[in-house]
């Protein structure tokens, strides 16, 4: 059984070396992979994002262990979600908040059950003495109605689902921009379907009109220094600029609100 890991936690200090270790204890047979280590610290939206980018390429049956967890050790609830074949493990703080919208119907579970817990739980460090064992449980066979109880109040992400306004205008939100300064959004298919770009759509950031649609970065790739929009490898709609930042080009940060228009004939 596979368990993935992603967190804030970077690789010099023991950290990562003790979640395997705490997994492995567990289930001696699991097979433990590392998403990222590289979230940056207590980032738990750039977490979000990226989860929701790797989990999918997994197999079903998948444990995915995420940390990004400024709350350790407070009133915040540690967590078990299913759905999909796929189940995550850590804190109750958003970091799961675009998974609930790509996992539906699922389950969200209060990690309650101390017997899946390591026998001496630091303040500070839960991803070690309760997220990895409890994952290494999983991973084994333990159900996750064993864990504890189901609750539906978990913590929602806001910026994880577009809204779609009376006017007709859909509303989201940039949620990444990467290395290379392409800027994700929060829009997908399922959102902006290619009948109605055919139909006539834009793209508005930063008071700039974007009516270009691509299928590929390089496709009309004379238009040099032009932002256009394109279907990224996460599934979501992107601004890009052809070997550019468009983040640069355009001023645009993450949490930047955009806009989707029907063109007016």
């Amino acid at each position: 059984m596979i368990v993935t890991l992603l967190t804030d936690f970077g690789t010099a200090d023991y950290f990562v070396g003790a979640l395997k270790g705490a997994v492995l204890a567990a289930n001696p047979e699991a097979r433990v992979v590392d998403i990222t280590h590289e979230v940056p610290p207590y980032d738990v939206e750039e977490g979000a994002f990226t989860l929701r980018a790797a989990f999918e390429t997994f197999p079903e049956g998948t444990v995915h262990v995420a940390v990004v967890d400024p709350g350790v050790g407070s009133a915040r609830r540690g967590i078990a979600v299913e759905g999909r074949g796929h189940t995550f493990v850590g804190p109750d703080n958003g970091l799961f908040g675009h998974v609930y919208e790509r996992v539906r119907p699922f389950k969200v579970f209060h990690l309650t059950n101390e017997s899946f817990f390591r026998r001496e739980v630091s303040a500070t460090f839960h991803g070690r003495d309760v997220f990895a064992p409890v994952a290494g449980a999983l991973s084994r066979g333990v159900s996750a109605v064993e864990l504890g109880p189901e609750v539906e109040d978990y913590v929602r992400l806001p910026s994880a689902a577009p809204e779609r306004l009376a006017c007709g205008t859909l509303a989201g939100t940039v949620i990444h921009i990467d290395r290379f300064g392409n800027c994700v959004t929060n829009l997908s298919p399922a959102d902006l379907s290619d009948e109605m770009v055919r139909g006539g759509a834009l793209l508005v950031v930063c008071g700039r009109e974007i009516r270009s649609f691509r299928r590929f970065f390089a496709e009309d790739a004379g238009a040099a220094g032009e932002p256009f929009v394109v279907w990224g490898s996460a599934g979501l709609l992107e601004i890009a600029v052809f070997r550019d930042s468009a983040a640069r080009v355009l001023g645009i940060r993450r949490g930047q609100s955009v806009e989707v228009r029907k063109v007016e004939r």
